[in-house]
């Protein structure tokens, strides 16, 4: 079946025009940005909100899971070796079970929670923090430059954002690659995507891991 090829007006990462068609997968239609070498979902075939918290709901990401606290501590070991003593932390779409936010608090962080679905009180959005942390987040965001600019007025000078997705490097597996096949994954990030983000913001990036980026407001 064929997709609607009409461009989305510009980039939902970088806000560069024009992005080029990229793939059709089935019935969904994926863009690339020749900016910052995002691929993502047509947005007119984002998941609706109910759709996306029956699908979350699926996920078991047990707090108290070592194998997913060590997942989790490939963020959390470069991020703790460059913080201070008793930093304010939020964990940005923490989701149902805050693992990190535990892990951080028991380093000695002060942690803040904020999920869309899961702990939705915008109270925590008001404040500026110390470092703010989005595992397995951003290929979730439908507006990711809106996002990465909230972030940054969250981010105290000098505040660290660390965080983890899965980068996409290989057009020719993208197709069968498990992480798109995620109904609510709708943003796929190359390290270089993640760096053009920094910059834009003012930001430094490095990439510690696979995986992970760290990014720090100057």
């Amino acid at each position: 079946m064929g997709v609607d090829r009409i461009s989305p007006d510009d980039c939902p990462v970088c806000r560069a025009p024009a992005p080029a068609f990229f793939m059709q997968v089935g019935g969904s239609a994926y863009w690339r940005c020749g900016t910052c070498e995002a691929r993502f979902l047509d947005p007119r075939q984002h998941p609706s909100l109910p759709d996306e918290h029956a699908y979350y709901r699926r996920h078991e990401n047990d707090p108290d899971d070592p194998r997913y606290r060590a997942f989790l501590s490939r963020l959390a070991e470069p991020l703790l070796a460059t913080l201070g003593a008793s930093r304010s932390g939020l964990d940005y779409g923490c989701g149902p079970g805050p693992a990190l936010a535990a892990m951080l608090e028991q380093a000695g962080h002060r942690m803040a929670l904020y999920d869309p679905l899961f702990y939705p009180d915008p109270e925590p959005l008001s404040r500026m923090y110390d470092f703010i942390t989005c595992t397995e987040v951003i290929e979730h965001f439908h507006a990711p430059a809106d996002e990465f600019d909230r972030l940054d007025r969250m981010l105290k000078p000098g505040g660290w954002l660390g965080l983890m997705t899965c980068f996409q490097t290989d057009d020719a597996r993208f197709a069968n690659w498990h992480y798109r096949r995620d109904p609510t994954h709708v943003v796929f990030y190359r390290d270089s995507t993640l760096r053009l983000i920094a910059e834009q913001r003012g930001w430094t990036c490095s990439i510690p891991t696979k995986d992970v980026a760290m990014m720090v407001k100057r």
